[in-house]
């Protein structure tokens, strides 16, 4: 990867809306060899996916939570089953195991408190393998970046 090729990729994190033509014209190439560099970028798996990103309220997912969960019985093949029922939630928008006190740490978007409640008597209190967990609400927001620095 190559400095037009990071160049390339900021500006895409920033705006995917972006013509070819207003990128090549960005970083100096032809619109051919700019969406050249591109679908090499996307075929050895650099570009996973472009996506929106939305607002939040207009969305009606205001309520913002982090929790952590430990687990009672430990393992990749528990932690997976945890994960897996996790990801299958429409409010949990990251699941990651981790290493440290707990297993795993769950983000989420909320519609309400009763959201927040189905979700737990879900993912962990019917016959689950959840030992505790622990919710933080969000109530303010520093930063919320999905770019990666190049």
């Amino acid at each position: 990867m190559d400095r037009i090729d990071r160049k390339l990729l900021n500006l895409l994190q920033h705006d995917a809306s972006r013509t070819n033509a207003n990128l090549a014209d960005e970083v100096g190439l032809s619109p051919s060899s700019c969406l050249r560099r591109i679908r090499r970028l996307r075929q050895a798996g650099v570009i996973d996916r472009i996506a929106a990103i939305l607002n939040p309220a207009k969305a009606g997912r205001t309520l913002r939570a982090v929790v952590t969960v430990e687990l009672r019985l430990h393992g990749e093949p528990n932690t997976r089953q945890f994960l897996d029922s996790a990801v299958r939630e429409d409010a949990v928008a990251q699941a990651h195991a981790v290493t440290g006190d707990v297993d795993a740490v769950l983000m989420l978007r909320l519609r309400d408190m009763e959201e927040y409640d189905a979700l737990c008597h879900r993912l962990f209190q019917d016959r689950t393998n959840v030992a505790r967990y622990w919710t933080m609400m969000v109530i303010r927001t520093a930063k919320d970046e999905t770019a990666i620095p190049l």
